[in-house]
């Protein structure tokens, strides 16, 4: 597509019905250009043709899993725990936390760009969520960034892990966001195909919801921010939707180019176009560029839209319109605004230096209608774009090697048999890759811009304030332990939510609702549509019964390298609420003396476990059991806890058990612990749910009995804190300053001590 050849206009369309077009380099199915001939009557434009391909690629129109994604429509939005203000559909799920403040919040994937280019494919997946979170009308506050990576010592990782860090840290940090959370984990089946999902977090008043669409006839249609390039054409639109493999490097100009200075006067000056009540919804050009905006504002309006695509301001003068379609340029935005508003609107736009142009204006008709130089190439039905795209119920059917992996129980496998076997393991567990120090990563990122952060990595969950006055605040956690969700994707999925409404929990938040961003291999992969199909239907079971809705996510298929799919990795993100935040809870040991205790049931958990992985390389069998009457159980019993301050410390048991929520405990402030345990090697390593370790002081002790007694929560008194050592009596005792130090060695052994 070049713009020396002829125009492409709908009146050549027309009368040219059988001249060849690409469609299917465009990624699109015959079934596919068939049917947008039929929509039109006619074979499309060139500009039409790119439109309908990158909106009909499985990113954006979630094809091949709509069919499974309508059961969360099916959850109640409005619950005991609280109300969804917006949710699925919108560009991002709100939640009421009380006191007139609502909060927004999503989590999105930037894979496969971040494979072709590492430090922008991260950064622009960072400046993505973060303009979903503006649009709603709130002010981004945090961000959090699940990480997924092939071995350690790969090389693949080590050429792509230092790039995607530092473009999460350096765009974050440069909006002054707070990175408050997120997940580093490494996995063989991720080499070739890491996973970078971004969360961003944002807070609005409920009078300042804003929704996406364009109504009012001759309302103006508004283009502001960065200039459009030729960075980014098709981007995450045509890479996230396709196997992706060692042609990669040659789609290098499909990653976008972040500028997160720009993006930082795009949130203010939205901030103030939204404060001075001059716009009517506003739109942000994310994946498929103007494509998506145009015709998702369209389709969300009343009536129709006139737009003049030579007014764009460009970057690339030599740009065609398919291309300026297709650009998915960052830093951009689209609004719908009154005519008499619009003064002010560009007033405030020149205040912040963000460059604004009228391209258009609402219509009374039914069609989206692009203009070039006086010609029109787009003439569609918007929601033929946007929103009535094909779907697909792809065959799914339980893999043939789902039983062999089952039955091949880590469960048989050898333990130690002496008190140095013991310590041996521990000491490999707690510095393996996954288990091991994530300063390395998190020492690149800003965790207390703002003032607002409570609690940041490494607690549990990150904790911000959301007043000052009240001290209300919010937490999240994300959370997902692939393994699990390969052994069985049902049971994987909600161990992923459990643990992440865990997390939020044992800092004294109550879990409100959830996001996904669920990564999966190929959807025409029969084994892979059913990993997800069972997937999406566990989260959704175990929403219903914990009480909170999905308001909203992402799904990322094609994540494989040739025909090896990676992990199901069905990221969940939790958020609740904290009433005060000046009671959240820590996860460190801080004073001698404490008792330490277990809360809830361990049982012979090995199958999917760390220990299984790092000590025998092993995995089969069945994940943990999920008891969702448990785990609500011990939240009512942590937000009790937080509330009283019964407790000083709470750390939930998962990925490692008690072994890594002792080490990481005792780490922090330096405070050893004794642990006299029943079946040492089985109490430190199961990975049993609905668990938590917690301290109290010697004056608590009975009523933090009391307290488990009355919330029906099984509980365990394990031992003491003090002195300088990790002590489990009768097998070992290892100096807390030499097990941290092996820790905090695993990343810099490989990736050098200096950060980039």
């Amino acid at each position: 597509m070049t713009a020396a050849r002829q125009l492409d206009t709908v009146a050549h369309a027309t009368s040219t019905p059988d001249q060849s077009q690409p469609w299917a380099e465009l990624g699109l199915r015959e079934e596919e250009y068939a049917s947008i001939r039929e929509i039109l009557g006619r074979r499309p434009t060139g500009a039409e043709l790119a439109m309908y391909s990158v909106m009909w690629s499985e990113h954006c129109s979630y094809k091949s899993s709509k069919v499974h994604l309508k059961k969360f429509g099916e959850l109640p939005q409005e619950t005991p725990l609280g109300k969804t203000l917006a949710g699925i559909g919108e560009n991002a799920g709100v939640i009421d936390i009380g006191q007139g403040y609502a909060v927004t919040f999503k989590v999105e994937s930037h894979n496969h760009p971040s494979y072709v280019e590492p430090y922008q494919g991260a950064a622009t997946g960072v400046g993505g969520i973060v303009r979903d979170i503006l649009a709603m009308g709130a002010r981004p506050v945090a961000v959090m960034d699940p990480l997924r990576f092939g071995p350690l010592d790969a090389e693949d990782t080590r050429r792509v892990l230092p790039g995607i860090v530092a473009g999460v840290g350096g765009y974050g940090n440069c909006l002054g966001l707070p990175n408050i959370g997120g997940e580093v984990v490494f996995d063989e089946t991720y080499v070739g195909n890491p996973l970078v999902n971004a969360l961003c977090v944002g807070v609005l008043r409920h009078e300042d919801l804003h929704l996406a669409f364009a109504s009012g006839v001759g309302n103006k249609v508004v283009l502001y921010g960065a200039r459009t390039g030729g960075d980014g054409i098709g981007g995450v639109s045509v890479l996230a939707s396709e196997t992706f493999d060692a042609d990669g490097p040659a789609k290098r100009p499909s990653v976008q180019v972040g500028d997160p200075f720009m993006e930082k006067l795009l949130i203010e000056c939205t901030l103030e176009l939204f404060a001075a009540k001059v716009v009517n919804g506003i739109q942000d050009l994310g994946g498929a560029g103007l494509s998506c905006a145009t015709s998702e504002l369209a389709s969300a309006g009343s009536g129709g839209m006139h737009v003049e695509l030579d007014t764009v301001p460009l970057r690339d003068s030599s740009l065609s319109p398919e291309e300026i379609l297709m650009s998915e340029s960052q830093e951009r935005m689209m609004a719908v605004v009154e005519p008499e508003h619009l003064d002010a609107f560009m007033a405030i736009c020149r205040k912040w230096d963000v460059e604004a142009v009228v391209v258009g204006e609402v219509t009374d008709g039914d069609h989206l209608v692009i203009d070039w130089h006086g010609e029109t190439v787009v003439d569609v039905p918007p929601r033929s774009v946007a929103h009535d795209g094909p779907t697909y119920d792809r065959p799914y059917a339980r893999p043939a090697w789902q039983d062999a992996l089952q039955a091949d129980v880590a469960e048989k496998l050898a333990r130690p048999t002496t008190g140095d076997e013991l310590r041996d393991q521990l000491v490999a567990v707690v510095s393996s890759p996954n288990m091991a120090d994530k300063s390395w990563v998190t020492d690149q990122y800003d965790r207390y811009v703002q003032g607002n952060t409570v609690l940041a990595q490494p607690e549990d969950a990150g904790v911000i304030r959301v007043d000052e006055d009240s001290n209300l605040g919010v937490a999240v956690s994300t959370d997902c332990n692939g393994r699990f969700a390969k052994l069985d994707p049902y049971v994987g999925a909600q161990l992923a939510l459990v643990e992440s409404f865990r997390n939020v929990a044992v800092t004294g938040g109550r879990p409100l609702a959830v996001t996904d961003c669920l990564n999966f291999g190929s959807p025409e992969n029969p084994d892979v549509m059913w990993q997800f199909e069972q997937a999406t239907h566990g989260l959704k079971d175990a929403c219903a019964v914990l009480g909170i809705p999905v308001t909203g996510g992402n799904v990322s298929f094609y994540n494989q390298t040739g025909d090896t799919p990676i992990l199901p990795t069905p990221v969940v993100g939790v958020l609740g609420v904290v009433e005060d935040v000046r009671r959240r809870i820590r996860h460190g040991f801080s004073a001698e003396g404490s008792h330490v205790l277990v809360l809830g049931e361990t049982r012979e958990e090995l199958s999917g476990s760390t220990w299984a992985d790092v000590v025998h390389g092993h995995l089969g069998g069945l994940p943990p059991v999920v008891d969702l009457e448990a785990e609500s159980a011990l939240a009512a019993l942590m937000l009790e806890a937080a509330a009283t301050g019964v407790v000083e410390s709470a750390h939930d048991l998962s990925d490692g058990g008690l072994a890594i929520a002792l080490a990481e405990a005792t780490f922090r402030h330096g405070v050893g612990v004794t642990v006299d345990l029943e079946d040492p090697f089985l109490d430190l390593f199961s990975e049993s749910s609905a668990r938590a370790m917690v301290t109290v002081t010697e004056d608590r002790h009975e009523e933090l009995i009391a307290l488990a007694q009355k919330h029906g929560v099984e509980l365990a008194s394990v031992g003491r804190t003090g002195g300088t050592d990790l002590v489990v009596e009768g097998q070992l005792r290892i100096p807390v300053a030499e097990l941290k130090s092996a820790w905090q060695a695993t990343l810099p052994a490989v990736l050098g001590s200096q950060l980039v």
